[in-house]
């Protein structure tokens, strides 16, 4: 049966020599370490002893705002919404939910998938949204003749 990774079951980082490498429930160089002030899971391996969140690597990472309020976030706009009115309903700057698209499209498959189980959300308005996020803020080149 194969297992998917979670937060906590290896080191992320590179430089480790246990970067990369599965624990099982038998031996683990990763602990528990403690929660950050938001209450973010913190972790610390034991081979190189840096310590790491569960949101480590994910769209989550440093973010002050909830997973559940990005993630319905981006489920409106995917539907439709627009950005300045989402602004205007959720009090975040355009700029902050551009972000958020913009990380979002760095994690597809992970968000595609929450968003399409979770939310009402299809895969053509998916499709929209990415494509939108490809295009914003490129400059259109003037036509000719």
């Amino acid at each position: 049966m194969e297992r998917f990774a979670k937060p906590g079951d290896f080191c992320p980082y590179a430089d480790c020599s246990e970067y990369g490498k599965l624990q099982d429930e038998k031996q683990t160089n990763i602990r528990k370490y403690g929660k950050t002030k938001r209450g973010v899971q913190r972790y610390q391996c034991c081979v190189c002893k840096r310590t790491f969140t569960a949101t480590t690597g994910t769209i989550f990472y440093g973010k002050h705002t909830s997973e559940d309020e990005i993630l319905e976030t981006l489920a409106l706009l995917a539907e439709g919404s627009r950005i300045s009115s989402l602004s205007r309903v959720k009090g975040y700057k355009e700029d902050t939910i551009l972000a958020w698209l913009r990380d979002a499209r760095e994690h597809l498959e992970a968000v595609e998938e929450i968003l399409l189980k979770n939310y009402r959300v299809t895969r053509g308005q998916l499709d929209a949204m990415w494509g939108y996020v490809g295009n914003k803020g490129e400059k259109k080149l003037p036509r000719n003749g």
